[in-house]
């Protein structure tokens, strides 16, 4: 199964509370008015694509409809869609040059963080790429053998320490292992504990620290995960990671379990953080590069 395929299946809920009724309402309407473009309005905001996001969406709306005189509703349906395109905008991909990437990836407990580093190995590893995770988050026991446990399944080397380590010195370990194995990409998994911030930032200073000492010209990534299945409480939880930590891009878990994808509008327009990768399933192969059109198209195509 092609990952567009699992993406519609895995998009199906959204579909079924929110852009099911959007293709409705289009058919409801054969010409476009003002009372089309309320019920949409209401519709997106439903759908926790956010209230400013809804009124952005509108607004082009409206004005593609003026300047292009846009009369049937079949007309307006289509220009929806590439408003929604072109306001998610393309995520941007890693870059894997021919220095050693490290991509950090930060999210609070029970987003997925551990499977999406296991995730997001595999693709790297698809494309050729040598990879080795280190287990920086070493303040809890299970997240270090849950990325064991993952390394093995995925077929990539795990550089470890035991529990209540120092996480920078497990990071340290890592980038030596990197550099002498030939790594293309090393991917750190880190604590992240929002209950405190200042730790938290202080974790992740230290970490860089380390790696700009000792790979002072890798290319750097920070990766959030985020579980699309709490809607807006995700933005708010973005928010308070983008005040600790330079974010570059955004992981989207569990999309396959919300009918909350409406979502990633809304972190687009309030965050203007590309989203890199969208997971749909727990298996290996259910997460990919994030495609804005691929995401639009599979909401909106029909069965």
């Amino acid at each position: 199964m092609s990952f567009f395929q699992k993406l519609k299946e895995g998009l199906t809920k959204t579909k079924e509370s929110f852009f099911g009724k959007v293709d409705n309402l289009f058919k409801q309407f054969v010409k476009i008015d003002e009372d089309l473009l309320e019920e949409l309005e209401e519709l997106l905001i439903m759908a926790d694509v956010g209230v400013a996001s809804t009124m952005e969406i509108i607004d082009k709306l409206r004005e593609k409809i003026r300047n292009e005189r846009l009369s049937e509703s079949e007309q307006a349906y289509e220009a929806l869609k590439q408003i929604l395109i072109e306001m998610i905008g393309e995520g941007e991909p890693i870059n894997t040059g021919d220095e050693l990437t490290v991509i950090l990836v930060i999210g609070v407990n029970g987003v997925g963080k551990t499977t999406s580093i296991a995730k997001i190995a595999t693709i790297l590893k698809r494309d050729g790429k040598k990879v080795i995770l280190a287990a920086g988050d070493t303040f809890r026991a299970a997240a270090i053998d849950q990325l064991g446990i993952w390394a093995d399944r995925v077929g990539v080397d795990l550089i470890k320490h035991t529990e209540g380590s120092d996480p920078a010195a497990v990071v340290f370990d890592a980038v030596n292992a990197a550099r002498s194995r030939h790594a293309d990409v090393l991917i750190v998994d880190t604590a992240g504990r929002l209950h405190n911030k200042k730790n938290l930032m202080d974790e992740l200073a230290k970490i860089n620290r380390v790696i700009g000492r000792e790979l002072p010209d890798a290319w750097r990534e920070t990766l959030l995960v985020l579980d699309a299945t709490t809607g807006q409480n995700a933005v708010i939880q973005a928010k308070e990671f983008k005040n600790a930590a330079n974010i570059t891009g955004l992981i989207l878990t569990k999309l396959d379990g919300t009918a909350k994808g409406g979502i990633v509008f809304s972190i687009k327009k309030e965050l203007g953080i590309p989203v890199k990768f969208i997971g749909v399933g727990e298996k290996a192969d259910d997460m990919e590069v994030f495609n804005a059109a691929d995401f639009v198209n599979a909401l909106f195509e029909k069965d």
